[in-house]
């Protein structure tokens, strides 16, 4: 089965074709640009891209999924809106996966592995991973003190992802050079039991994990003395 990949949670924009066979999942495509301030100028022509690299047609999709955060508000509702219209208009099932695990579930070999993106304001989006993989805190929004803090915690011995960069000096942790941002296979390869199962399409729910910057108005003020 032919499958979309999107994940918009992080300054990459990234979008992939895989193939989810009863044999495991192969990459047929993809296109990622790292840029904060594009998500929407570059997130469709990324879709219609790699789908000419395959010479594949929005109908020969069987499925997509979409990384689900946690993310910035305005970027990361733009690859969902987009996974969302598309499985509505396609009449096609979507999946979500938390965009951390396409970070920290292929960074893993054996040992704990904490994995961080940026959340701006001097904070990480973060979770931890153990030995086998398996997301045992997280995801969460806290300062880079606070997820090294529980990183020792639970004896984690490596990190990864963009937010373990920027604060490798505060993290005080080995780091993985890749993968920097969430790995649209790894995220297909989360979501492929479900998949091969043909389990019904899911509500893409956003991991935001704190308020948008922009809020409405809560009052008028006077314009006149």
């Amino acid at each position: 089965m032919l499958v979309l990949v999107v994940d918009s949670s992080t300054p990459a924009v990234t979008a992939a074709l895989v193939e989810v066979s009863a044999d495991g999942v192969v990459a047929r495509a993809q296109r990622c640009t790292v840029d904060a301030r594009a998500h929407g100028e570059l997130l469709a022509p990324q879709v219609d891209a790699v789908l000419a690299d395959t010479d594949a047609r929005p109908g020969d999709l069987g499925a997509i999924v979409a990384g689900l955060g946690p993310g910035p508000f305005t970027g990361l509702r733009v690859g969902l809106v987009t996974a969302a219209t598309m499985g509505q208009v396609l009449g096609i099932p979507t999946y979500g996966v938390c965009s951390l695990d396409g970070i920290g579930h292929p960074a893993v070999a054996g040992e704990p592995v904490l994995a961080a993106s940026d959340a701006r304001r001097r904070e990480v989006y973060w979770a931890v991973y153990d030995g086998a993989g398996q997301r045992i805190a997280g995801p969460n929004v806290d300062a880079p003190a606070v997820a090294a803090e529980r990183a020792r915690d639970l004896a984690v011995t490596v990190a990864v992802g963009d937010g373990a960069h920027r604060y490798a000096d505060v993290l005080g942790l080995p780091l993985r050079v890749e993968p920097r941002y969430p790995d649209a296979t790894a995220l297909a390869r989360l979501a492929a039991e479900r998949i091969r199962a043909g389990a019904p399409g899911e509500p893409l729910t956003p991991l935001y994990l704190r308020r948008p910057d922009a809020v409405a108005a809560t009052g008028h003020k006077p314009v006149l003395p």
